[in-house]
């Protein structure tokens, strides 16, 4: 099969598309056919090594990739929930950027059927990230007033949509050339941040939801009311780690709260993004499709910062 495959530690022009054995299918595995898949920060991390944390973490499999959507080729031992066949997206660790990848059964969901492949692979970690960023960690309840920071990202439109679902009130902000998107999201208020400042002009968010960390915790605790919640899922590269740390000690010592997550792929949650696709109530926003060749040239745009939205590797 073909493979984006990398050696050790690199920058995206140190992966090559090679001619590999395609995978085994272990115990509780399901070989998937991939139709599509798209790139996110943690294929980047995981490529470069970067921050060196991630390097405590040993890449087994030298194929990156996490996010998919495919055709179930075929079933390990003990897997019921799949037939050869049946239409798939989800997550797994490593090994998207190809062919053919083996993947957990319970990491999966079904396709729906009115969603094309490259829309349901660009849905998986960036959707859990937002739904569980939102539901779990900041307790998202109806009629509250939600800011999503960095809205035109491939987090940030997914997290204008759920908070949507959820019944909230949304601000997104984001550039001048992102407004009409967020306001096609479904976003109630779009800031436009050349022009304004949603730290200056006084409003108070009970949920902040930030994927872009362009400002300072103090600046954002000033815009969260008194029992606000803050959860951090991005920002620069150089404070990704350190920075939301740092601000978790101080906030808490304000009595606000302040969370740092990493989404985690389970069936359910996939499932019910599956059936916010299939309901209309999630459009994934795709800025570019790109052949699976191209997967050094995507991860090169994502480093830039300047994606819009979720960039898909088309098979």
């Amino acid at each position: 099969m073909r493979a984006i495959v990398q050696d050790g530690y690199c920058r995206p022009d140190g992966l090559e598309l090679r001619e590999v054995a395609p995978p085994p299918v272990r115990d509780g595995e399901v070989l998937v056919r991939v139709r599509a898949a798209s790139v996110n920060s943690y294929d980047w991390h995981f490529m470069t090594g970067t921050p060196y944390m991630t390097r405590t973490i040993r890449l087994r499999n030298p194929i990156p990739g996490a996010d998919l959507a495919g055709t179930v080729e075929s079933v390990g031992a003990g897997v019921t929930a799949w037939r050869p066949g049946d239409d798939v997206f989800g997550a797994t660790h490593r090994g998207s950027f190809a062919d053919y990848v083996s993947v957990p059964a319970d990491r999966l969901a079904r396709k729906p059927s009115t969603v094309t492949f490259e829309q349901a692979a660009a849905t998986p970690i960036a959707g859990l990230t937002a739904l569980q960023g939102l539901r779990d960690k900041g307790r998202i309840k109806p009629g509250q007033q939600v800011l999503i920071n960095g809205a035109s990202g491939a987090v940030g439109t997914f997290a204008v949509q759920v908070a949507r679902f959820h019944g909230a009130t949304v601000t997104a902000v984001c550039s001048t050339a992102n407004v009409a998107t967020a306001r096609k999201l479904g976003a109630d208020r779009v800031i436009d941040y050349t022009t304004e400042d949603f730290v200056a002009d006084g409003t108070r968010y009970d949920l902040i939801f930030d994927g872009a960390g362009t400002r300072s915790f103090a600046e954002r605790r000033r815009a969260l009311r008194p029992d606000g919640t803050l959860v951090f899922v991005g920002g620069p590269r150089t404070n990704r780690w350190l920075g939301p740390l740092a601000g978790q000690v101080v906030m808490r010592l304000r009595d606000r709260r302040m969370v740092l997550f990493l989404a985690n792929t389970n069936r359910e949650d996939l499932e019910s993004l599956a059936g916010m696709l299939a309901d209309g109530a999630l459009a994934p926003e795709i800025e570019r499709c790109y052949p699976l060749a191209a997967v050094p040239e995507a991860l090169t745009h994502l480093s830039t910062g300047h994606a819009r939205a979720k960039l898909v590797i088309s098979l």
